[in-house]
């Protein structure tokens, strides 16, 4: 006989065992009926609470860019004499600590955005806070911004990279000098801190 979950518990058991599906078959090709087995319930039990596989998967990925914004805002606020290289190590952090969820908020293809709006939402916030960080330091002008936008980018993607390459197997294989993997976290914020320094100035950006 189906396990009885207590109907207010039932959606918060739904995103648990949604998410231990997809850490054990990772997210292609997991199902509503998964969940349910997971559950020991019946296979339309989830459906109370979301009405397809892509909104269970769209709350997930919404609650895991809510982490990763609240864990770079902290530690933003716990830097304020450097509040760039306090998210940029908060971000490799988070994507060392939390493998899963990064590979869900990066490396997973959306749900449909305008059924999902919430997930748009929390997802534009981490990037909106590297945003504002950078475009505090130039004159709030539209040349100022742009500048801010295209330096924001260049920091995402190049923390990205590494962090990707990091959770990659291949790594594991490189015949590398003794201390540059331990280092290569230091190295690279630094490396972005000299060409954010070296960067032209904003009239030769336009």
């Amino acid at each position: 006989m189906a396990k009885s979950i207590n109907e207010l518990d039932l959606k918060e058991a739904c995103i648990q065992a949604a998410r231990d599906v997809i850490a054990e078959q990772g997210v292609e090709g997991w199902s509503m009926r998964d969940v349910a087995r997971k559950l020991a319930i019946s296979h339309q039990a989830p459906y109370r609470h979301f009405a397809s596989r892509d909104h269970l998967l769209a709350e997930i990925m919404k609650r895991c860019f809510e982490d990763f914004a609240n864990h770079l805002d902290q530690s933003s606020q716990a830097n304020l004499d450097d509040p760039l290289a306090g998210m940029g190590e908060a971000y490799m952090q988070y994507a060392a600590l939390h493998p899963l969820e990064y590979r869900l908020m990066f490396g997973t293809p959306w749900p449909e955005p305008a059924s999902h709006p919430d997930l748009v939402k929390h997802a534009v916030h981490a990037f909106d806070m590297l945003r504002q960080n950078l475009i505090k330091k130039h004159e709030k002008t539209a040349a100022g911004r742009k500048q801010a936008e295209l330096k924001a980018l260049f920091i995402w993607s190049t923390l990205h990279g590494l962090a990707t390459i990091e959770h990659s197997n291949v790594l594991a294989h490189l015949t590398l000098s003794k201390g540059v993997q331990t280092q290569s976290r230091n190295f690279t914020q630094q490396m972005i801190q000299a060409a954010l320094n070296s960067l032209p100035p904003q009239n030769a950006m336009r």
